[in-house]
């Protein structure tokens, strides 16, 4: 397995890095139209968004954090296990909204958000990468209206980005 070396992640300036919005869910599914097309029981609700300028270092980043990060309770009731510790799902999801600026006027700003075929390559490799260290992932359609049905485990809602902005 590959050492990732936060140093090479570039420093955040004016742009905005690949970011996350990570839920622990008992249960949760996406539906396109009327087609249930991916669900998982127990794990995590991953919202990707993904910036321009982002590469495979912002997604491997944010991949070992959100699959490490302790939030899931052990035998004492304390947030003290991973999501690798418990085989627990992970259903991703990509979503550019994430980048959305919208610090001026009244309509959201997407020009942050890479454009779509270098996000569905960064989300691609994002779910592949998954796959590897996750026994259960399941994922949403690119740039596809999507109905996300989840009910929360806590609830338990992280930001996380690539930068460590926030």
């Amino acid at each position: 397995m590959r050492e990732l070396n936060i140093a090479n992640i570039p420093p955040a300036g004016d742009e905005r890095p690949m970011r996350s919005v990570v839920q622990r869910v008992d249960r949760a599914s996406v539906s396109v139209g009327e087609c249930t097309i991916s669900r998982i029981e127990n794990g995590l609700l991953v919202f990707l968004g993904v910036e321009g300028g982002d590469t495979e270092v912002d997604a491997d980043f944010l991949l070992e954090k959100i699959i490490n990060l302790r939030v899931f309770e052990d035998t004492q009731g304390k947030m003290n296990l991973s999501l690798i510790d418990t085989s627990g799902g992970m259903l991703i999801i990509s979503q550019f909204t994430l980048l959305a600026d919208c610090r001026k006027g009244r309509r959201p700003s997407f020009i942050a958000a890479a454009d779509p075929e270098n996000a569905r390559r960064l989300y691609d490799y994002f779910v592949v990468k998954a796959g590897e260290k996750v026994k259960r992932v399941g994922t949403g359609e690119f740039q596809a209206m999507m109905k996300i049905d989840s009910i929360n485990d806590g609830p338990v809602t992280l930001l996380l980005d690539s930068r460590k902005q926030f």
